[in-house]
């Protein structure tokens, strides 16, 4: 009798492993393919990745953000798959005598990310039959190839039963990779970057200013006056970048408002379009963070917009909500500021947005951070109060008005670098978003003297500006820092503090050597 059990178990602990991961992977292909026909975040795997960045703690995402950068999603969704990988092989271990923990674990995963797909604000009922492949995929699987390896009499387990075991393993796995790339294939056909092209050349009836030359002091160390579209900061919440086609794009104006009115891409094209020079900052930008860029965007005046659905007396808030409901909330005073300059914009030096900006269409209202003032493929816009709306990060504890603080940078030497004694050129950017940089101060040491840096050509308020100074610097190990008056007269402060809830303060120090 004791034979007659060892003889149907899966006896090499690799094989149980195996069949789990197969398993696993199956149920993984078979959301994503069901996914391609209905939306990409319809994958049970991304809905799963996407409830975890919700559900994430403030500052376990703040420190995501400062250690992978634009990496973070990456990250996660590798953790993801390690554990589930190492769940699904623990189980498949633990199913020697019966297919039950195997399956168990599997029917788990499913119902897990039915529940994700459910509680998705973009996703509508028929997303639950992704998660529904994903199951009966995932069992099925678990239990074939549990039967196979625990079939045949005893003579037969050690050979022909395991070669039968590995032979469909392969197969599942190729048609898993087949049904992922199916699924990938699909999701393609979507593709909002073929609508994007279609569109064509944005001509602005009101172009930019022309960016004068010493706008910046490139030559010198410091970024380009414009962030090129390719290497303009990304941070946002999106696992899977959403694929909207300008033709099927509008965006709803409602709530608080004399007359509700819809905008279809074509009719925000249609309009005279406005370019302007915007510099945009990320909440999440450490003191001395990259989190920060420029460039010339296109649209039309956001301002323009709200007075013609006009706004009722009472509203405070434009609770914005994006295709893959995302949600911010911005002052509609801000909006409102004609000095300010708010835009919806659709194009970005030069071409239309690019679609992990954005495409078809972004909210810029400059001075703000942008999880209050930036939200990208938005869809809808809701004028109402703060206290009947809270948006995204509000229920993380971010603040509620979030305008940028004056802050600055060192770009050259870089931290810890080696550079000749003698002359040493400092250089760097420095930033206060509608208020504007009146002078950039420099030291040499804990206690040097605060020297002003030659700065670089205002193009606006709006915008950052370049700084330089050189120092006579000995061999050593030296330390500079740098601090910014913007034009209201306040000095940027010392007071070391994190991005939450409303932006890092503090000076920018680096330390170099001179040899």
């Amino acid at each position: 009798m004791e034979t007659s059990r060892a003889a149907r178990e899966p006896r090499l602990p690799f094989f149980g492993a195996l069949i789990g991961v197969v398993a696993l992977a199956a149920a993984l292909a078979a959301g994503h393919l069901v996914a391609g026909f209905i939306s990409a975040n319809a994958s049970p795997y991304l809905a799963v990745g996407n409830g975890a960045i919700d559900l994430t703690p403030v500052g376990l995402k703040d420190f995501a953000v400062r250690t992978f950068g634009v990496y973070d999603k990456l990250v996660l969704l590798g953790g993801m798959a390690v554990v589930m990988v190492l769940a699904a092989a623990v189980a498949g271990i633990a199913s020697r005598r019966s297919p039950v923990p195997g399956i168990v674990l599997i029917a788990a995963f499913g119902l897990l990310g039915g529940l994700a797909v459910a509680l998705r604000p973009d996703l509508s009922a028929v997303a639950l039959l992704a998660p529904l492949a994903s199951l009966i995929a995932g069992v099925g699987v678990f239990f074939w190839l549990h039967r196979l390896a625990s079939a045949g009499p005893p003579a037969e387990v050690a050979g022909t039963s395991r070669r039968s075991v590995l032979l469909a393993g392969a197969g599942a796995v190729v048609a898993a990779g087949a049904a992922g790339a199916g699924g990938q294939l699909l999701a393609g056909t979507r593709d909002a970057e073929s609508s994007r092209t279609a569109v064509g050349r944005l001509v602005p009836a009101e172009p930019a200013p022309p960016i004068p030359a010493d706008a910046d002091f490139a030559k010198l160390g410091t970024p380009t006056f414009l962030t090129s579209n390719r290497d303009f900061y990304r941070v946002d919440t999106a696992l899977s970048v959403p694929q909207v086609r300008a033709e099927d794009w509008s965006l709803r104006l409602h709530g608080m408002v004399r007359e509700e009115k819809r905008f279809s891409y074509d009719d925000i094209r249609g309009r005279p379009l406005i370019e302007r020079a915007i510099t945009m900052t990320c909440v999440s930008n450490e003191v001395g963070g990259t989190y920060v860029s420029t460039a010339n965007f296109i649209g039309v005046d956001l301002g323009d917009l709200l007075r013609e659905v006009g706004i009722l007396p009472g509203a405070e808030q434009i609770f914005s909500t994006s295709v893959d409901g995302w949600t911010a909330g911005s002052p509609v005073v801000a909006a409102l500021d004609p000095e300010r300059g708010a835009m919806l914009a659709i194009g970005m030096n030069g071409e239309p947005l690019p679609v992990e900006h954005g495409f078809p269409a972004r909210m810029v209202i400059p001075g703000l951070y942008g999880y209050v003032s930036a939200t990208k493929w938005v869809k809808d816009l809701e004028i109402t109060t703060w206290k009947a709306r809270r948006a995204y990060w509000l229920d993380r504890g971010w603040g509620e008005q979030a305008p940028i603080k004056t802050q600055s940078r060192i770009d050259s030497p870089k931290g810890f670098e080696t550079v000749p004694a003698g002359k040493v050129r400092v250089s760097g950017v420095a930033w206060a978003q509608h208020t504007g940089i009146e002078r950039v101060e420099v030291r040499l040491g804990a206690n040097g003297s605060w020297l002003p840096a030659t700065l670089s050509r205002e193009v606006g308020l709006n915008t950052w500006r370049m700084w330089w100074t050189e120092f006579d610097v000995p061999a050593g190990s030296h330390q500079v820092t740098v601090r910014a008056v913007d034009k209201s007269g306040y000095t940027q402060t010392d007071a070391r503090a994190g991005t939450v809830p409303d932006g890092a303060t503090g000076w920018h120090v680096i330390s170099f050597t001179a040899r």
